[in-house]
Order: structure tokens, then C-alpha cells, then sequence
């Protein structure tokens, strides 16, 4: 049989299962009726597996495994059809219908807002990115920009989120889950570290080094050329440079921004000591209370999967299925459990699109926990 007959087989039988997936689509809208009248959730775990399991007694053992990826896929695509035509809304996607059905309200120009460090942070140029005469308010830690926000002292918090090189801050994310707050705007920042200190120092006569953790693991190649100094960490890269200028000590340096250096009048013993040049970090804007506004075209989601073959392949699917890009995928442990992960989800879409309203519904009611963290704009 040459190459052309077998294709044309190929088709034939592409034909005849089109029709056949049709008339089991049709048939699943059925499903989805009776399970709504009876109020069935649509995920059945144990229907799914039934019917794999009775299909794998009559497929050649050869091709089992590729039988069941199949219809894994086709389960997913049928539970999806059905949660359309069921379309029973949350109360997570009735407020977000709710809130881009009313007129688009413009993001503040100025505003209240809290940055964890103090004056020079790069959390500073963050903040004046998103919003154009902020009156910021210096906090000491991540959690105290929380409290901030939570007492109603600030409207908005500025926090970091992610680093090109050094990744997530595994923090803020737990944040955003402990206090249910909301990203409501993002910006992306570019991080440029130098090595200052008071004036009359020198590389070689250097015993200590302060920055923060996440600029320490972005200059980690630099600092392994430091032979017998001390690397310490603390809250803020500018707190690291205003620490140094206040101690005198020659012996002492900094890792910030060199804007820290014309601030706190240190001198610049070394420039873009970072491991790559390409070094940005995203900072979030967040909020108390869920608001979108205009542009919003990425979603950060949170959640937890149930212990089981295949339940990260059945979400990822649901992307897929729907025409949704996913441009973030991460997963950690949870603290106390026995190895359980949870996974943060970028996902760049339209609030706008019913696809992505359908993608909320469907994780709210098939992932073991949900959290929606804000759909926002990026500034580049």
C-alpha cells in the first residue's frame, strides 16, 4: 500500500469519526441538561475512568496508552461543552460580569500607596510607572504593605512578584492568598544593580555586603569573586544603601540602584554587577477590592489540583480547548502538607472574551481550591 492510499484511508476515517465526535458532542449536551435539572456536578470521576477502562478490553494493548491520552483530551472537551450549556455562573464570575458591564472607569492618576523599603527602592520606580503623583508610603516588610492596605491607611500597595533571573517571590504570592487581595496593574522594571559605598572605599578592602535577597541571588556570580566578605541580607536594596551611608564604614558596601547612590551620596565602586543584563523584575499593584480596569488583558489565578494521574493535564487542556495562552506555569509545595503542590497560572486573555469567563467557571468547580488574583495590564 503506497504512502497516498494510506492517507486517503487516513481521511476516510477522519471523516467518520467528525460525524461520530459530533453526534457524542450532541449527546453530551444532553448529559449537561439532565445534570443541571438534577443539580450533578459535571465532572464524574468515576464515569470517566468506567468508560476508559471497559474501552482498554477491546483496543489492541499496543495502542492502550495512546487510547487513553485520547480520551482524556475528549473528556475534557466534553465537560467544557457541558459547563457552556449548563452556564451556571459563579459568584466569582457573576461580580467580574458585573464589573465590565458597567462604563470603563480610568485607573488613578494619584493615589495613596504603600512600597515595602525606603526613598530610592526599586519598588519607588514601580510605583511612579503606574501611577503618575503617588504619595507613597514606606513600609518595612512585604506583609506590613498588606497591613497597610487591609487597615484602609493606603489604597493600593506596591509589591514585587517575579525576577528574570532570580524568579518568583514566593512571599507575596502567599500574601495575596492569605489576605484575598487583588492585582489590579502590573509593571515590568528594570533592575541594574551596582556595588556603592561611602566615599574612600574599595573593592579590596571590603568585609561586608548588604542588599536584599532577591538582588543578592541576581549578582550571585559577582559576589563568588568577593573573596573573604560577608554577604548579608536585609529588607530592601535601598534600606542596604541607606544602612551603609548612615554606618561611615569604608569596610561596607551596598548592592541597589545607582539612583540609591546619588541619594544617600555613595560612590559607585562597581556597575551592573547583575548575571545577566536582561534582568527585569514584575511588580504588581495591588488592591483590596476587585477592580478591572481598561486594558486588562492578563490573569493571574492560583489553585490547588487533587492528588491524581492526570489532574494538571486535565486543566492544562481546558486552556487549549478554549484558545487561551498560558505564559506562566509554576508549581510549590504547600507548607504542612504531604507533598501537595499549588500551581500560579499567567494566562494572557480578555476579561471581555466568554471564553475566559467559561475558564474561571470550570476551575472554580474542578480544581480542589481556586483563587482568582486580578486580571490587570502590564506596563512594559
Amino acid at each position: 500500500m503506497d504512502l497516498s492510499h494510506i492517507r486517503s484511508e487516513i481521511d476516510r476515517i477522519d471523516t467518520e469519526m467528525v460525524r461520530l465526535f459530533e453526534e457524542r458532542m450532541k449527546l453530551a449536551c444532553g448529559v449537561a441538561e439532565y445534570k443541571k435539572a438534577n443539580h450533578l456536578p459535571v465532572y464524574d470521576s468515576g464515569r470517566e475512568r468506567q468508560v476508559v477502562n471497559q474501552l482498554a478490553e477491546k483496543i489492541d494493548p499496543a495502542f492502550e496508552r495512546y487510547m487513553r491520552m485520547l480520551y482524556t483530551t475528549m473528556f475534557a472537551v466534553s465537560r467544557s461543552y457541558q459547563h457552556q450549556k449548563i452556564q451556571s455562573e459563579s459568584e466569582l464570575t457573576k461580580a467580574l460580569v458585573e464589573i465590565i458591564q458597567q462604563p470603563p472607569r480610568p485607573f488613578p492618576a494619584k493615589a495613596v500607596v504603600a512600597c515595602q523599603g525606603v526613598e530610592g527602592a526599586y519598588s519607588q520606580s514601580a510605583c511612579e510607572k503606574m501611577f503618575q503623583f503617588p504619595d507613597i508610603h514606606y513600609c518595612n516588610t512585604f506583609e506590613d504593605v498588606f497591613k497597610a492596605v487591609d487597615s484602609g491607611e493606603c489604597e493600593y500597595g506596591i509589591l514585587p512578584l517575579e525576577n528574570s533571573n532570580a524568579g518568583s517571590v514566593n512571599q507575596v504570592y502567599d500574601l495575596l492568598s492569605q489576605y484575598h487581595f487583588y492585582i489590579v496593574r502590573g509593571a515590568r522594571v528594570h533592575v541594574d544593580h551596582a556595588l556603592m559605598a561611602p566615599k574612600g572605599a574599595s573593592v579590596e578592602n571590603l568585609t561586608q555586603v548588604y542588599s536584599h535577597e532577591q538582588a543578592i541571588a541576581q549578582c550571585s556570580k559577582f559576589l563568588r569573586s568577593l573573596e573573604g566578605v560577608t554577604v548579608t541580607p536585609c529588607q530592601n536594596t535601598a534600606y542596604a544603601a541607606k544602612t551603609v551611608a548612615q554606618s561611615g564604614r569604608t569596610d561596607h558596601a551596598a548592592i541597589a540602584s545607582e539612583r540609591c547612590g546619588e541619594l544617600y551620596n555613595l560612590q559607585i565602586l562597581k556597575r551592573h554587577i547583575q548575571n545577566g543584563q536582561n534582568n527585569h523584575t514584575r511588580f504588581i499593584c495591588i488592591s483590596k477590592h476587585l477592580d478591572i480596569f481598561p486594558g486588562a488583558s492578563k490573569t493571574s489565578l492560583l489553585l490547588t489540583l487533587p492528588h491524581r494521574p492526570g489532574a494538571l493535564y486535565s486543566v492544562m487542556s481546558k486552556f487549549q480547548a478554549l484558545g487561551l495562552n498560558l505564559t506562566k506555569l509554576e508549581s510549590r509545595t504547600i507548607p504542612g502538607s504531604d507533598f501537595e503542590f499549588m500551581f500560579y497560572f499567567d494566562v494572557d486573555a480578555s476579561v471581555y472574551a466568554p471564553e475566559f469567563i467559561q475558564l474561571l467557571d470550570e476551575l472554580e468547580q474542578e480544581a480542589g481550591s481556586f483563587q482568582y488574583l486580578g486580571s490587570y495590564i502590564e506596563l512594559p
